[in-house]
């Protein structure tokens, strides 16, 4: 057990060795809330040119509809089957970004739906040394997952999928151990770049305590003796050069872009230092002119600390297929199949997801309006109990019609 440790240790240290010479690129002034492409905008400028300040904002309004199972419901309260519906505001961001001296990069951004920690959305700063070399500091998107790492207002459907953002089920009745195979928005450092215009690396060390929290309070694991943070990677395969960080954008119709990717991630002494988790995925994403395609597939491994006493590990298995096609300038179809094993590997039994939508992108005004269907189906469950499981709080039908305003 202690040898299979200390393999996989070297292993992810050798991902992040910063002699890997791969890296992934963004954009000048990139945000990855609003797109810049086609814009002109509003920005403060130098008139040497060696300082850029670009605010933005973005705001999404929702009218939605959840529908729920009777098991999963309690008599005792008079739940319904409809709740969680009614109109919301997803997000609320107001930032600003911009470079100085043609080497920084910076970027901050307040997210007024969110409260406590995650009010902060973002605050980072990026020192390219090099184009193949650039170092980034601060509060932003950890390397794994090309849905995470999509530009916020580009994403394809309204809700990310579900086996990304959905808390696993453990057997065990330890209220802390809710991990998700997505990672999200931590604090960190990372090294990234380009090579050649197609090779691309992200490998950082972050927190490992998400959006909400803004403060260190990290330590050293008991177990493995290296600090409790969370360690991630990220390699990818441009060969036509750098992928936008969209799923749709009607000012992008003449694109022709391929990437794929592998992403690995350790979590030490994670969920209040009660589990050590190791994520893995693979990605694919083609933009090809009017069209997009997609696909991911990822696995997370959680192990139990030694304090916790739990000999067992369990392994967790999701992925997505999705896709969207212009089928006018302006209106976008779409399409995703999401798939999870939401109660381990060790169980037969999954949740499969179908969700279609529709974008439409209004002209010369920034207005965004999509619409969404999705269906939270079980399939193969050897028993009841591990079906009335693996929906537990989630919708088996809902609909979410969605309107967003950037600027």
């Amino acid at each position: 057990m202690h040898l299979l440790k200390r393999i996989l240790i070297l292993a992810l240290l050798a991902l992040l060795l910063p002699t890997a010479l791969w890296a992934q690129y963004e954009e000048e002034t990139a945000n990855g809330v609003v797109s810049l492409a086609g814009r002109e905008g509003f920005s403060i400028e130098t008139k040497k040119g060696d300082f850029v300040f670009k605010p933005y904002l973005l705001v999404q309004a929702s009218a939605n509809y959840n529908w729920y199972d009777d098991e999963g419901l309690d008599p005792a309260y008079n739940q319904d089957n409809v709740a969680n519906s009614g109109f919301a505001i997803p997000y609320a961001v107001l930032g600003f970004t911009g470079k100085a001296f043609d080497r920084v990069t910076f970027n901050l951004s307040l997210n007024a739906a969110a409260s406590g920690g995650a009010l902060l959305q973002q605050a980072w700063f990026d020192v390219a040394f090099k184009p193949q070399l650039a170092l980034r500091v601060g509060k932003f998107k950890t390397p794994f997952s090309h849905a995470y790492l999509t530009t916020l207002g580009e994403a394809l459907l309204p809700q990310m999928p579900l086996s990304l953002t959905t808390a696993v089920i453990m057997p065990y009745s330890l209220n802390a151990v809710m991990p998700n195979i997505g990672t999200g928005f931590d604090l960190g450092v990372e090294l990234h770049g380009l090579v050649r215009d197609k090779f691309g690396y992200e490998v950082g060390i972050f927190n490992g305590t998400g959006a909400s929290v803004n403060t260190a309070g990290k330590t050293f694991s008991d177990d493995w003796h290296i600090p409790s943070l969370l360690y991630a990677g990220r390699l990818t395969y441009m060969p036509h050069g750098v992928m936008p960080a969209t799923q749709g954008n009607p000012n992008r119709l003449r694109e022709n872009k391929l990437l794929i990717g592998l992403s690995a991630s350790l979590n030490v002494e994670s969920e209040y230092e009660s589990t050590n988790d190791t994520r893995v995925g693979v990605e694919f994403a083609w933009l090809h002119h009017k069209l997009y395609l997609a696909a991911e597939a990822y696995w997370m491994h959680v192990g139990f600390t030694e304090r916790q006493k739990i000999d067992e590990t369990y392994n967790f298995l999701g992925g997505y297929v999705q896709g969207g096609y212009f089928v006018a300038p302006r209106l976008q179809v779409a399409a995703r199949y999401d798939f999870f094993n939401r109660n381990g590997m060790d169980t037969n039994g999954f949740l499969n997801m179908p969700a279609v939508g529709l974008n439409y992108f209004f002209k010369g005004c920034n207005l965004k309006l999509q619409a969404m269907y999705q269906y939270v189906g079980r399939s193969g469950h050897d028993d009841q109990l591990d079906r009335d499981n693996d929906n537990l709080g989630l919708a088996t039908h809902s609909a979410t019609v969605l309107l967003q305003y950037s600027f």
